[in-house]
């Protein structure tokens, strides 16, 4: 199931986040959110090297509401570049909150915007700041259709490995 490199180069844009990296959560404008909340993250080739596959812990196992429901989230993706359409596609699965969301992915800039508009609201989840040892993820959402985006979660990743 495992692969240790890419089958196509194109799968790069999500490649450069194989390993794993420590993870700080906030959620700006949520005076109920709890704060300094670490996470976990990993990525790895699968599939002979044709997807990436993620999964998130946050909070880090064994950490205050490590598993419990609203702000915890325990899941996986799988990505995979889609040729017909020129973009990744990718799945989210989280047991924890009940969520499966479907995402299409694109390179824009020097970011990685993912949008999903299977669920109601749509989604978009943005890689920004990206830096060999470095990123910033950003959760946002839309109730208009994605016409404007409320930030809703940011994660500061940082490398371990």
């Amino acid at each position: 199931m495992h692969a240790d490199h890419p089958a196509d180069d194109r799968l790069e844009a999500f490649g450069r986040f194989i390993g794993s990296w420590k993870l700080d959560w906030t959620r700006p404008g949520d005076p109920d959110a709890p704060t300094g909340v670490r996470g976990d993250l990993h990525f790895g080739w699968v599939l002979g090297g044709r997807a990436v596959q993620d999964i998130w812990v946050v909070p880090s196992s064994g950490d205050p509401g490590a598993g419990e429901r609203p702000y915890a989230f325990h899941g996986t993706t799988i990505r995979f570049f889609d040729d017909e359409l020129g973009a990744w596609r990718s799945t989210w699965v989280e047991p924890v909150n009940g969520r499966v969301r479907r995402f299409v992915g694109r390179e824009v800039g020097n970011e990685i915007h993912l949008v999903s508009t299977d669920g109601d609201p749509f989604l978009r989840w943005r890689f920004t700041e990206i830096e060999p040892d470095r990123f910033v993820w950003l959760g946002e959402w839309s109730a208009d259709e994605a016409r404007t985006w409320t930030l809703e979660e940011r994660m500061v990743a940082t490398r371990v490995v």
